[in-house]
């Protein structure tokens, strides 16, 4: 067994066992390796995201949290050449790197074969892409408390710079991102203006989420001044 399937089979098993504990030393019998290479295993996986704990004592061991997991999907290999395909799209956008990470972790739970024939049928696979957009300055990835005030309803505290560079405090209410070709915002409702606001990512300097629950808001986008661009909601784009 290599490690990849190993790292598969890892998962399964503690999935299997939860919510009981396997000790590290089980599993290094179970898949007859050592049990530093199991607890390195392991460590791999907590780092990818994979919601792995450790219970101490006597009885305890490593535990899978089976309702923040998928179970084997049943994915076909051109469904998952498709997802690759399409979040390809994505590089020069916040979200490239959680796009590569939700797509190993698609992978990491489908059976070895149909993971292997995914990887040879998305290897025949090329993509034309113009010159110029590989030498596109890079995005920044969304600042990690914009996200968790976003999902949590809470309000933000932005350090952000202008178009000068002169740096104010903000306190906002997070209501979504917009993205486009060139650039991708925040868009919050700001204290400070009274009004709704954009905040170019790449010039937010510092992001604090803060305990205030925000209010709920609607902001009609045709308010928003953004170059005659048109705005599509995710929904009307298949999520």
């Amino acid at each position: 067994m290599n490690r990849t399937d190993r790292l598969y089979a890892l998962v399964e098993e503690l999935r299997a066992a939860a919510p009981r504990p396997r000790s590290a030393r089980t599993l290094a019998r179970r898949f007859e390796v050592s049990i530093r290479t199991i607890e390195r295993d392991l460590a791999a996986l907590q780092q990818s995201g994979v919601p792995i704990h450790a219970e101490p004592g006597r009885t305890g061991g490593y535990v899978l949290d089976r309702e923040r997991t998928l179970p084997p999907l049943s994915i076909t290999p051109a469904e998952a050449t498709a997802l690759a395909v399409g979040l390809r799209a994505l590089t020069g956008t916040p979200f490239a790197a959680d796009a590569r990470s939700a797509l190993h972790k698609v992978l990491a739970v489908m059976p070895g074969h149909e993971r292997a024939a995914a990887a040879d049928l998305a290897g025949r696979v090329r993509l034309l892409v113009p010159a110029s957009a590989e030498r596109r300055p890079s995005v920044p990835t969304v600042p990690g408390p914009v996200c968790e005030a976003l999902t949590a309803g809470r309000t933000l505290r932005l350090e952000y710079a202008d178009v000068a560079g002169a740096v104010t405090g903000r306190t906002v209410e997070p209501l979504g991102f917009l993205g486009g070709h060139d650039h991708w915002y925040l868009l919050a409702w700001c204290r400070l203006r009274s009004g709704a606001r954009c905040f170019r990512l790449d010039r937010i300097r510092e992001a604090v989420m803060l305990d205030e629950r925000a209010p709920r808001r609607s902001v009609d986008p045709a308010e928003l001044d953004m170059l005659g661009w048109d705005l599509v909601p995710l929904g009307e784009l298949g999520m």
